[in-house]
C-alpha cells in the first residue's frame, strides 16, 4: 500500500519520527550539556561556570534542541496546514520559553559571580538583574503574542502607546525601584550587608538584599523587614557602615548626679584623692596651679569667699577622663572627653564621649557596661550621688 503525504497515516508517522528526533536531541544534548559539561564544570576553578550550574543553566538550555527539531522536521515532513502551523506555533512558543527560563538562570550567575567578588561592597546589582529579568520576559511575552496572532512585534509596540498610563500605573514601584537603584549604586547609599535603620517601617539590622522593589533587612530579633527601594532615596536612613569601616562604635552615655552632693574638696578629700593611681599628678598639679594663683592674687587660702578650690564633680570629671586614656578597649586616636551637660531636673549629666575599639555588638556593650559599673560604683569615693527620681535616701 502506498502512503500519500497528505494522507493522515503518513502524518502520523512523520508526527512520529519527529517526536522521537526530539527526544533523541534532548537524550544527547542531556548527555553533553548536564553530563559532560558537569565534569568540566568541577574541575575548572572559574567562579562563573559554577554559577551557571548552581542556576540549571545547561539543564534548561538542553529544552532549545528537541523545540529546534519540531521546528524543523515539521517543515520538512508534515503537509497539513493546519497542523504544520500548529506544531511550529508551539515550537516557537517553547523555544521562547525555554529562553526565558536559560536567560533567568544565566543573569542569576552573573549575580552569584559579582556577589562573590569585591565590587559587591561598593555596588549591589540586585535591582538590576531584576530589571533584566523583566525585559527578558516583557520582549518574549510581546514575541509569544505575535506568534499567535500572526502579527508583527513591532506593530504590537505601536499599540501600546494606548495604553501607556494603564502600563505606568502597573509598573509604577518598578520604574521608581528602578530610578531608585540607579541612584543607590552610583552613590553607594545602601549595599548589602550594610546596618541601616529606618524606624517607620519598624527596621534595624542588616541588609539581605537590595531589590527591584523592595529592600529585604533581617532585623536583630531575627525578623524580616521589607522597604520600598525608592524609600532608601526619599525617606531618612540611618546606615552605620560609616561606624563599620572605621576604627570604633562610639559610646555616649551619661550619669545623672544628684545637685546637692556637690561640694568643694577640703584638704583631707584632697590628700584621699592623691592616693588614686589616675588623678595623682592631676591632683599634684591643680594645687600648684592653685597656689600659684594665690600667691599671685595674694589671696589667703582660707580665703573662702575669693580662693579658688578644686570641686568633687571637677576631680570626678578628671578622673573618668584618666581612666579612659588608659583604658585598653577605648580607641586614643578618636574623639575622647568627658564633659558636664546643662543642669536638669535630673540633676548634673556627665557624659562620656569615646569610640570603643572592639565594634562586635555584644563585645561592645560588654565594656561600655564594665566602664559604667565602675564610674557609678567611684561615686562615693567623690562623695558624690547618682539622682534617681525615686529613693529612699533622706535629702
Amino acid at each position: 500500500m502506498e502512503l500519500k503525504p497528505e494522507s493522515w497515516t503518513f502524518q502520523l508517522i512523520s508526527l512520529g519520527i519527529i517526536f522521537i528526533c526530539a527526544w533523541l536531541s534532548l537524550r544527547i544534548s542531556g548527555l553533553f550539556l548536564t553530563g559532560r559539561m558537569t565534569s568540566l564544570v568541577m574541575k575548572s576553578k572559574n567562579n562563573f561556570d559554577d554559577q551557571l550550574h548552581k542556576f540549571s543553566f545547561f539543564r534548561r538550555s538542553r529544552h532549545i534542541f528537541p523545540a529546534l527539531i519540531i521546528y524543523v522536521l515539521s517543515g520538512v515532513l508534515i503537509e497539513n496546514i493546519s497542523l504544520l502551523v500548529f506544531l511550529q506555533k508551539s515550537a516557537l512558543i517553547y523555544i521562547l520559553i525555554v529562553a526565558v527560563k536559560a536567560s533567568s538562570a544565566l543573569l542569576n550567575a552573573i549575580e552569584g559571580t559579582y556577589n562573590a567578588s569585591n565590587l559587591a561592597k561598593k555596588a549591589p546589582i540586585t535591582g538590576f538583574v531584576q530589571v533584566g529579568k523583566l525585559f527578558v520576559v516583557i520582549v518574549a511575552g510581546l514575541l509569544i503574542i505575535s506568534n499567535l496572532l500572526d502579527k508583527s512585534p513591532l506593530l504590537l509596540l505601536s499599540g501600546l502607546g494606548a495604553v501607556t498610563a494603564i502600563l505606568l500605573l502597573l509598573f509604577r514601584d518598578t520604574i521608581l525601584g528602578f530610578v531608585a537603584g540607579i541612584q543607590i549604586a552610583a552613590n553607594r547609599m545602601v549595599n548589602t550587608g550594610d546596618w541601616i535603620e529606618m524606624a517607620k517601617y519598624g527596621a534595624d539590622g542588616d541588609v539581605l538584599e537590595v531589590g527591584l522593589t523592595t529592600v529585604k533587612v533581617q532585623n536583630w530579633d531575627k525578623t524580616i523587614s521589607t522597604i520600598p527601594t525608592y524609600a532608601l532615596i526619599t525617606e531618612s536612613v540611618k546606615n552605620w557602615r560609616g561606624m563599620s569601616e572605621s576604627g570604633g562604635r562610639r559610646i555616649k552615655r551619661s550619669i545623672y548626679l544628684d545637685i546637692q552632693s556637690i561640694q568643694f574638696c577640703d584638704e583631707a578629700m584632697l590628700n584621699e584623692f592623691s592616693n588614686i593611681r589616675y588623678i595623682q599628678s592631676y591632683i599634684d598639679s591643680k594645687k600648684q596651679q592653685l597656689q600659684a594663683f594665690h600667691q599671685e592674687q595674694k589671696i589667703d587660702n582660707q580665703d573662702l569667699v575669693n580662693s579658688r578650690r578644686l570641686t568633687n564633680i571637677g576631680t570626678l570629671r578628671a578622673y573618668m577622663q584618666a581612666y579612659l586614656v588608659a583604658h585598653p578597649k577605648i580607641n586614643q586616636d578618636m574623639t575622647l572627653m568627658v564633659r558636664q551637660l546643662p543642669p536638669t531636673e535630673l540633676g548634673v549629666p556627665l557624659e562620656v564621649y569615646c569610640f570603643c575599639s572592639d565594634k562586635a555588638w555584644v563585645n561592645y556593650e560588654a565594656i561600655q557596661g564594665d566602664i559604667f559599673d565602675h564610674f557609678l560604683a567611684m561615686l562615693p569615693i567623690f562623695n558624690l550621688r547618682a539622682y534617681q527620681r525615686v529613693s529612699d535616701r533622706p535629702h
